[in-house]
């Protein structure tokens, strides 16, 4: 039986596809501000205002008309690890969750992206399962039923394994944190009264809905 919470800190890194580097593209890769792929886990925050169970109904922020979906993996830490190697990593990992990591569309990770990925509720998140084989999953996104989106963690740029050893290795992950493995850039959207079902095989599934604008 899992007893793991999500009771921390959920981190989140971008670029961590091949699908993503290569759509991103070289070029705009290689010019100012970032003059080149990241070196490191690129990382941001989703602070406790984002997270929602199972079921939410996720109001649009005021402006917005659309959301992207990033369908992903989260690493529940069972215990605090600094400075993890590839073959201890998975020990301090409790489980997993899935995760809808919702972010308004934007097109630069350059500057902190609060606005766009910190609103509330933009973080369905299930309950914590156990950990299963990774290195082939495939997470299957569809909106009102249909499937917009299966993408596997075989084209991870850091596998879970290697990403919990280069983020421990400057930062401590506490028991209970979060680590997601990764969003597609420019991810599937969803709008008002969009129904989204996220899955991935022995994992199970999330389903939440998008409301419309907050008043």
């Amino acid at each position: 039986m899992i007893k793991q919470k999500v009771s921390g800190t959920v981190y989140g890194v971008v670029l961590n596809d091949h699908a993503s580097v290569r759509k991103i593209g070289a070029d705009a890769l290689a010019a100012a501000p970032y003059k080149g792929a990241p070196k490191a886990p690129a990382m941001y925050i989703k602070p406790a205002n984002t997270r929602v169970a199972c079921g939410a109904a996720v109001n649009l922020p005021k402006g917005a008309k659309t959301v992207e979906v990033g369908a992903t993996i989260g690493l529940v830490m069972g215990r605090a690890a600094a400075r993890l190697t590839r073959a201890n990593a998975l020990d301090a990992v409790a489980g997993i969750v899935l995760a809808g990591d919702l972010s308004l569309p934007h097109d630069s990770y350059y500057r902190p992206a609060i606005r766009e990925k910190c609103f509330d509720g933009s973080l369905p998140i299930g309950s914590v399962k156990p950990l299963v084989d990774l290195s082939s999953l495939v997470i299957t996104t569809k909106i009102d039923g249909n499937v917009v989106e299966q993408r596997s963690l075989a084209d991870l740029v850091r596998d879970p394994a290697q990403l919990l050893v280069d983020v421990s290795e400057f930062m401590t992950l506490s028991q209970g944190d979060v680590l997601l493995v990764g969003v597609s850039y420019m991810a599937p959207q969803a709008g008002a009264g969009s129904q989204v079902k996220i899955s991935a095989e022995g994992v199970g599934s999330l389903q939440f809905s998008i409301a419309g604008v907050q008043a």
